[in-house]
């Protein structure tokens, strides 16, 4: 008689329950994953105190914005590809310390130039950040809700986004030094880099690529001991995966069996940083210049940046019923709509409420997006993939700060109109681009 085959390394991870050590993984990574939303948060703010201090010009304003995002992009792409070669956790914790300790030294500046410069440090940090971590999370979670706990992970940026708006609203406005103390709290991430280092697990699918097989067993061993599987009757692949090298060869992004998913994975993360980062790191300051002042228009945005957390919970839920693509498609049509009618709106209730819709909308997209990005490559180049995508999407981030205070000018009266048209354009295009994407709900990651 035949006996069956042994379960693999991935077999095992993906069949377990949910344990405890599923949840120290996804807090020890949303801890960090909510430090890098509040940085990113509290510059929308400090820009607006800025500009009165320093007599910044718009084209300063954009820069001041625009170059972080230039380190993020540079960052997304080799923290991919770092994390291919080190690890997911190494790079993880390392990027941490890369955009505290930039942070934290922003806010002893005196000028533009060294803000700047201090600015790229932490868009490098930020960007490699993000896809390591979901690549981590998504490697390490069972297969049945491998979806929901990276939307869950991707929740945590909501936590960090209503963070800097309380930051921006109790803090930075009061007094001349208000924005250097919440600058501050950037360092915050360059200390909890240690928990990320010495809690969290490395990913087994990565050890076993690079033929460290041992310690991959013991990761998997840990999951199961955590579920109450005997350890001891856990049976050991018959076969080790191949070597990174090999599987790297046979899977470029571009390849045969990858290009359909690499381009319709690009162009949704293109077409999202442009809408998101072009309108809520503006949202302050069009309020200001609608009339409304500092605190009031801080107050609104904290509203608007509650609504985050259900469009998040929805997401989360969906994921697994209706599939991932299914659910970016329809998040992404939610965001198109709502920016449409937020670029219409001009009393204060129609300001939040179809802020509130954006909100909401937009960040479920963000949360079933990073839910199929890691999914859809092989481990050997899973960082690189999600690191490309996000890469990619970051040069949107750099061109959206850029352009949008160029089409207010020129639109006069109605550059809000014809700023949100063109984020509404956007969100369409994504939402098209997403059935390039299979659909890997439910089944196991590709080794």
């Amino acid at each position: 008689m035949t006996s069956s085959p042994s379960p693999s390394r991935a077999d095992r991870l993906g069949g377990l329950p949910y344990t405890r050590r599923h949840t120290r993984l996804l807090v020890g990574s949303g801890v960090g994953w909510a430090l890098d939303a509040m940085d990113v948060g509290l510059i929308s703010f400090v820009i607006v105190v800025l500009a009165e201090q320093w007599g910044l010009t718009t084209s300063q304003k954009s820069w001041i914005v625009t170059i972080g995002f230039v380190g993020m992009a540079i960052g997304a792409t080799l923290g991919g590809r770092l994390a291919d070669r080190f690890g997911r956790r190494a790079v993880f914790a390392t990027t941490l310390v890369v955009y505290g300790v930039a942070t934290g030294a922003s806010a002893l500046v005196g000028g533009v130039t060294l803000f700047l410069v201090l600015r790229f440090f932490v868009g490098l940090g930020l960007g490699a950040e993000l896809p390591v971590a979901s690549t981590l999370v998504s490697e390490l979670s069972p297969t049945r809700m491998r979806g929901r706990l990276v939307v869950v992970l991707e929740s945590f940026w909501a936590v960090g986004w209503i963070l800097a708006a309380v930051i921006g609203f109790y803090v930075i406005p009061h007094g001349d030094d208000g924005w250097r103390w919440g600058l501050a709290f950037g360092l915050v991430p360059a200390v909890y880099a240690l928990v990320v280092r010495f809690g969290l697990p490395e990913s087994a699918a990565w050890l076993d690529t690079r033929g460290r097989h041992e310690e991959a067993e013991a990761v998997v061993r840990a999951f199961e001991e955590s579920a109450g599987v005997d350890a001891q009757a856990a049976v050991r692949a018959k076969g080790e995966p191949a070597p990174v090298d090999a599987v790297v060869e046979a899977h470029g992004l571009w390849s045969p069996g990858l290009r359909r998913r690499t381009a319709g994975i690009w162009i949704v993360w293109f077409a999202v940083n442009f809408a998101y980062y072009g309108a809520f790191l503006w949202i302050p300051s069009l309020l200001v210049a609608r009339g409304h002042d500092v605190t009031t228009s801080f107050m609104y945005t904290l509203i608007i940046t509650l609504a985050q957390l259900p469009g998040y919970l929805l997401s989360a839920v969906l994921v697994e019923v209706w599939g991932r693509r299914a659910t970016l498609a329809a998040f992404l049509v939610g965001s198109a709509v709502s920016a449409w009618f937020f670029g219409q709106s001009d009393s204060v209730t129609s300001i939040i409420v179809a802020g509130c819709a954006l909100s909401f909308a937009n960040l479920g997209a963000w949360g079933a997006l990073y839910a199929i990005t890691p999914e859809i490559y092989p481990t050997a180049v899973r960082g690189s993939g999600a690191g490309a995508a996000a890469g990619f999407g970051r040069l949107a981030s750099i061109l959206a700060p850029l352009l949008v205070p160029f089409l207010l000018e020129r639109g006069g009266a109605s550059g809000d109109v014809l700023v949100f048209s063109i984020f509404t354009a956007a969100f369409a295009v994504a939402a098209a681009a997403s059935f390039l994407l299979p659909e890997l709900r439910g089944r196991q990651l590709a080794e």
